[in-house]
């Protein structure tokens, strides 16, 4: 079930526990709908399913971020396809300052290798709370993982299966290391479920919703790292890629992305800085205001919403506090300009 469906079904129906309560003929007469999800043998399926995967979670301390819980990316929830559940190792905060994806070929050269490398070196130097999200696949995924955890920056691998199993096999170590170096391992995969090949391309939106931004380091004309592309646009996210030189295969789809001005050209941390308009640690600056600012009703509402979520897009916004883009956007202008609210790419905003 998407989040899009969960949070129209909840509209209609009070709570999840009625979902799975309610007899079929008055699921039925709720929701309008006589799809597979409301038949009572297709529910009690998934309680029993459920109570299974339960006795994995509770004996390997698996975190549970449910899509009304706090702990679930905020980000993901501009998403229509996201899941209503993430499964997660580790104690990295899924919804910090600065999460950038890096993507890219399994076959990674050795020059986009120290790419990798250099990108999260500089972001590290330069901004503070930021995470790196990638796959954790051969090539550049785990060249982006490595990279973090050599320049102790909290990273996140997103898996194509549940939490029982890493695959590849061959970077169970660097799974091991990012959980205990402070970052995570999420899914939305249950242990129960097998391993498709649609899964890894699935995991994607994940990779992508949870980002600020995606950089493909580098791809050939087709591959999964333009994939992730492609839904990080659709999620209204940014997309850099570093180009390389003409006829070498694993820049084709870097320079085509660019090309086709579907991601910003860049050759290191500090174009990244920029075109987000992150501040660095040196430009941080503590906001010159009053003891006790006087804001208006309006105005405490949009700082108290963003104060809980750390982020938020203009539409969030609009659905929370119930007011009018139009007159919900003059109070965000009025605070930035105080210095309280930062404006941030792709309509989104965050206290300063």
């Amino acid at each position: 079930m998407t989040l899009d469906l969960a949070q129209k079904l909840l509209e209609v129906i009070p709570s999840e526990k009625d979902f799975f309560s309610l007899s079929e003929k008055e699921l039925i007469h709720i929701t309008g709908s006589h799809a597979k999800m409301c038949g009572n043998a297709y529910r009690r399926s998934l309680l029993e399913r459920a109570e299974r995967e339960m006795d994995f979670i509770r004996d390997k301390h698996i975190g549970l971020h449910y899509f009304t819980d706090d702990s679930y990316p905020k980000r993901m929830l501009e998403a229509i396809d996201a899941p209503l559940l993430l499964y997660s190792s580790g104690s990295c905060n899924l919804n910090e300052g600065h999460m950038v994806s890096i993507v890219g070929t399994r076959h990674a050269t050795q020059y986009g290798i120290r790419v990798c490398e250099d990108i999260v070196k500089g972001l590290n130097e330069k901004l503070q709370q930021v995470v790196v999200i990638s796959g954790l696949a051969y090539g550049i995924d785990i060249a982006a993982h490595r990279a973090a955890l050599k320049y102790n920056v909290p990273t996140v691998a997103v898996l194509a299966q549940g939490l029982n199993k890493i695959y590849p096999s061959t970077h169970r170590n660097d799974a091991v290391n990012i959980v205990r170096k402070g970052g995570a391992i999420v899914t939305d995969y249950q242990s129960q479920d097998r391993i498709y090949k649609g899964n890894f391309l699935a995991r994607n939106r994940i990779i992508a919703a949870m980002s600020d931004c995606t950089i493909v380091v580098e791809s050939a004309d087709k591959g999964g790292a333009l994939v992730t592309a492609s839904l990080a646009q659709s999620y209204n996210r940014d997309v850099f890629a570093i180009p390389g030189r003409v006829g070498d295969e694993f820049s084709q789809g870097c320079n085509r992305l660019i090309g086709s001005h579907r991601a910003q050209a860049i050759t290191g941390a500090d174009d990244i800085i920029d075109a987000m308009r992150w501040e660095t640690v040196n430009q941080a600056t503590p906001v010159q205001g009053t003891l006790f600012p006087d804001f208006s009703k309006e105005e405490q509402a949009v700082i108290d919403t963003l104060r809980n979520a750390g982020e938020m897009h203009i539409n969030s916004l609009t659905n929370i506090l119930q007011q009018p883009v139009y007159k919900l956007m003059s109070i965000l202008v009025e605070l930035d300009c105080k210095g309280y609210v930062i404006t941030l790419p792709g309509s989104r905003y965050t206290l300063r």
